[in-house]
């Protein structure tokens, strides 16, 4: 690994950590992004030549805190500085801040930050937009494919909340129990999009971001601890272990995309498996199903099939039936459509996508599927330009290195069959 990708690595591994604390010191969503910027800028050079510190994390805030505070010197000249508790609510003495930094402390932050982004005066559109730039670093791009929205829009979405949350002057301290009940959709929607950015990303050379997908678990975990009754809390974070759980086998040696059919199943996580079904179960015994959960169940059917043809692709079915009507959704259908392509052919999963083409027309996984299918039913020559289609909407390397291994097949063989069904099938 070069120096810029372990350096970037450690860098968006602490972004959420050191947001959070830099946050919690200075009160102002800007300051603590532009904070952290610049200690970003620092690490780069330094890092680079005297290696990674200890803690990234804590290195970021300290450094961070440091470059505020000068900032605000310089800017106010001959004006005396304010006081210290009212640009942090903890103490001045750097070795108090060490010690909290060293005991890792700091790393609850990020929940609490998460609960303060969801603030009720911002629209839920306007929270997790926010949340996701705020707190996780994720790009206007990544949070835009994550809505199926323009750029733009995000943009908007993400300086109104700005503005709202400074106009309103939101108190950035913990949330109490009913506040934080109030904001757990938002918060729970939030944790789900970073696990599915780093589940699939939106843009980089990875396909995978591992660490975006461990965070999310932790703060999965942490929001259980805080509802630990609540089925939905339940069925979120059995859904993501569930899913994580089989990133071993996702990717082959050179970085290929390996359909959920074609992975070794003796590669998956065992022991991440065992966790999330258990709570799938405790989630269902509650009896108010939830879309987390109906997804976790549908999760739950895949890693338990000792070998693809024992997948129990009509209860997939149904279950995606039920989360249409708990969630509707176009990117729901077309998971749906997967598994009636399975149970009941590609015509009628074909039937069912094409009504979506209007709404994912910039969606890479639509193409993919809708290739797959055409491919299935030997019309060659319009899965070519589905395939094309998704190629030019890919969105990493793998996606794109994944559609034209199908497009190498049918320059090859013509007719030939479509692995594991639909080109854009679960991986």
């Amino acid at each position: 690994m070069t120096d810029l990708a372990w350096i970037n690595a450690s860098l968006t591994s602490a972004r959420p950590q050191a947001v959070a604390a830099l946050m919690r010191y200075f009160r102002d969503l800007d300051t603590a992004e532009d904070a952290f910027q610049e200690a970003c800028l620092r690490a780069l050079k330094t890092w680079s030549q005297n290696g990674p510190p200890r803690d990234p994390a804590a290195w970021l805030i300290m450094v961070a805190r440091n470059t505020a505070i000068d900032a605000a010197r310089r800017r106010s000249k001959q004006v005396a500085l304010p006081a210290d508790e009212v640009l942090s609510d903890l103490e001045d003495a750097e070795s108090a801040l060490a010690e909290r930094l060293d005991d890792a402390h700091y790393r609850d932050d990020i929940l609490r930050l998460l609960f303060i982004c969801c603030h009720p005066d911002l629209l839920a559109i306007q929270q997790i937009a926010l949340a996701l730039r705020i707190v996780s670093g994720l790009t206007v791009k990544e949070i835009a494919r994550a809505f199926l929205v323009s750029e733009s829009a995000v943009e908007q979405r993400i300086t109104r909340a700005k503005r709202r949350v400074a106009e309103a002057e939101v108190s950035f301290e913990t949330p109490g129990p009913v506040e934080r009940a109030a904001r757990l959709a938002a918060v729970a929607a939030m944790i789900y999009l970073l696990f599915n950015e780093g589940y699939a990303a939106s843009g980089g050379e990875a396909h995978v971001r591992a660490p975006l997908c461990d965070e999310a678990i932790r703060l999965a975990r942490l929001l259980l601890k805080l509802f630990q009754s609540e089925p939905e809390v339940m069925g979120l974070t059995a859904l993501i272990l569930l899913q994580h759980a089989r990133t071993p086998a996702r990717l082959d040696a050179d970085g290929t995309i390996v359909l959920l059919e074609d992975q070794d199943r003796g590669l998956w996580d065992r022991k991440m498996i065992a966790e999330g079904l258990a709570l799938i179960d405790k989630a269902m015994r509650h009896r108010r199903p939830g879309p987390y959960q109906v997804q976790a169940a549908v999760a739950a059917l895949h890693v338990q099939a000792a070998r693809p043809q024992d997948t129990d692709w009509p209860q997939i079915d149904l279950l995606y039936g039920t989360l249409e009507r708990l969630q509707p959704s176009p990117v729901v259908t077309l998971n749906r459509a997967v598994a009636v392509a399975k149970v009941r052919g590609p015509v009628a999963a074909l039937d069912m996508i094409e009504p979506l083409a209007t709404q994912l027309a910039g969606y890479f996984y639509f193409f993919g599927v809708k290739g797959g299918l055409l491919l299935q039913l030997g019309r060659t020559a319009e899965a070519r330009v589905a395939f094309d289609r998704a190629i030019s909407l890919a969105n990493t390397a793998a996606e794109a290195a994944h559609i034209r291994m199908h497009l190498d097949r049918l320059s090859k063989d013509g007719a030939a069959g479509a692995e594991g069904g639909t080109a854009g099938a679960t991986v």
